[in-house]
């Protein structure tokens, strides 16, 4: 075998380490010996359906060691696990399990209800593993996990054994549109973020030599965030990887006192995090509670996804003066363009990072941005790279982009090159909106505002926001004589979208005032949303 693959990686953990904790959850202890056994029972369950090489398994649920054993799962025996937003409305889901060609669905038995309503028109799914949650009893059409999980087996090697290209997809929002399905060969994922800090797996595999170095359990992590976006399942999978654990919270909606808390209890190493939407409450917390949370088990803290401002850093190091933090300037479709480390000694500045070592700035033109010289440029990385997007060849061409013999990850960030070598990062080159970690189009939301019957015209935008980098906000068009109220039309946006792409306030404008193309200001707007609010535009 030339390739990596996590399943035969994590088998060996659970050889190596059986009676260590590889998923932990409020009390639930999954140790690695039970982790194996039980991720082979559901590979038998898939299989047994008539799952086949490949097919794509859909993970619908919340943070749980349910997530990351129907992941093992799937890698055992050849299929694709497949991220599901858990805040997508009923058409964002058929889209996201229609285009993902999904055979299989493991669900939280909170969205039973959802589901139903969907089920016929998502006729490819043949298997539903239900979750249970305490939300309700199993419904006829859908196998209990746990009796999934319970199906005796000897360990799982699908017919097809486990090839050098099997893959993981992430759907990510993406800035144009739809979802997207990223699509990263195993071993490509494992070289670009394992052998990032770990050196054995930046060399082709050798399992012998793995099994002889992993005797010690590795990191234990907790990814605040959740897993069905890249930063949270990455990291994650870099910790089982290197025979450590996974710490999952217990609540759904994020509890700063029980992330606390259980750092405390569970001594977790690395906390995962998504920028100020996350660090600012903690800090809040930490400093009206003197002396309440011992952090010294952290060694690290690291984010990617959102800013993480300086101030926020600084007030962080001042509870924990030993641990780093890493902001990571990455995307699931880039990994490596970059990463500021701040420590006691010295913390980066807000948006600051240092390129990384197979990274670039390119200007639109293919040439180089010279540090110091002003010029804007997109950041690109090579190496590593996934192999496109599922079932859309323009795109992939668009993003990946062979040059000068290597092929360069390029998604769309655009940033400056100063003097010292920094990177300034200025955002997407599209309008697509960051709300805390979630990439929201704002056409899509426009087009809902506007089959509102009092709404004439739209236009989405993101403004400054303490807690969620961006907070979406709609400027609104009204036809004459007709009005709504602000909380009507948030509303109607929720009765179609996922929450997190609903505005968070609406302003009214007399006319957005679009060029003859169709065309519309989005930085006038925006400057217009801010000043109606009362909040400060930087630029």
């Amino acid at each position: 075998m030339a390739a990596w693959n996590y399943a035969t990686t994590w088998e060996i953990a659970a050889d190596n380490l059986p009676d260590s904790p590889a998923l932990l959850q409020g009390d639930r202890v999954i140790t690695w010996k039970e982790f194996d056994r039980r991720a082979d029972g559901l590979a038998r369950t898939l299989l047994d359906a008539g799952a086949e090489h490949q097919d794509k398994v859909a993970q619908y649920l919340y943070n749980c060691p349910e997530y990351l054993e129907s992941m093992f799962a799937c890698f055992k025996a050849g299929l694709v696990p497949v991220n599901t937003n858990y805040r997508y409305a009923d058409d964002e889901l058929l889209y996201l399990w229609d285009n993902a060609d999904a055979v299989a669905v493991v669900f939280h038995g909170t969205f039973a209800e959802r589901i139903e309503r969907i089920r016929d028109r998502v006729p490819k799914v043949k298997t539903w593993l239900w979750v249970d949650d305490g939300s309700g009893p199993c419904p006829d059409w859908a196998v209990p996990y746990e009796q999934a999980a319970a199906t005796p087996t000897d360990r799982v090697v699908a017919p097809w054994g486990r090839s050098d290209d099997d893959i993981l997809m992430m759907y990510t929002g993406g800035t144009t549109g739809m979802p997207k399905g990223v699509m990263w060969r195993q071993d490509s994922l494992m070289r670009a973020t394992t052998g990032a800090t770990n050196a054995i797996y930046r060399e082709d595999p050798d399992y012998d030599e793995l099994r002889k170095t992993m005797t010690m359990p590795g990191l234990r992590v907790l990814p605040g965030c959740p897993l069905m976006h890249g930063t949270g399942q990455f990291t994650s999978l870099i910790a089982l990887s290197t025979a450590g654990s996974v710490v999952t919270l217990v609540n759904r909606h994020f509890d700063v006192e029980e992330l606390l808390d259980t750092v405390q209890e569970k001594k977790v190493n690395m906390v995962v995090i998504v920028g100020d939407a996350f660090a600012k409450p903690m800090l809040r917390a930490l400093e009206e509670n003197p002396g309440r949370w011992d952090l010294s088990s952290v060694i690290a803290m690291t984010s990617s996804g959102v800013m993480w401002s300086k101030e926020t850093k600084d007030g962080l190091l001042k509870h924990n003066p030993t641990m780093m933090l890493i902001d990571a300037f990455s995307s699931s479709e880039a990994i490596g363009l970059g990463q500021s480390v701040s420590t006691a000694g010295g913390s980066s500045g807000t948006a600051k990072f240092v390129l990384g070592e197979n990274a670039r700035v390119i200007t639109d033109d293919g040439r180089d941005v010279e540090p110091g010289s002003g010029e804007i440029g997109r950041v690109a990385v090579k190496g590593f790279t996934p192999i496109g997007y599922y079932k859309d060849p323009e795109k992939s061409a668009r993003t990946f982009v062979v040059i000068d013999g290597d092929t360069y990850s390029i998604p769309g960030d655009y940033a400056t090159v100063e003097a010292d070598g920094t990177l300034t990062l200025l955002g997407r080159g599209s309008v697509c909106i960051n709300t805390g970690g979630e990439k929201v189009f704002p056409e899509e939301v426009e087009e809902v505002l506007k089959k509102h019957p009092a709404v004439l015209d739209s236009v989405v935008v993101g403004v400054p926001d303490d807690k969620f980098g961006e907070a979406i906000t709609a400027v609104v068009e009204f036809r004459e004589g007709e009005s709504a109220t602000e909380e009507e039309l948030i509303n109607h946006v929720k009765a179609h979208l996922a929450g997190f792409k609903a505005p968070k306030r609406v302003v009214s404008i007399d006319t957005i005032g679009r060029a003859p193309n169709g065309k519309v200001d989005y930085k006038r707007m925006k400057a217009y949303a801010a000043e109606q609010l009362g909040i400060p535009v930087a630029g």
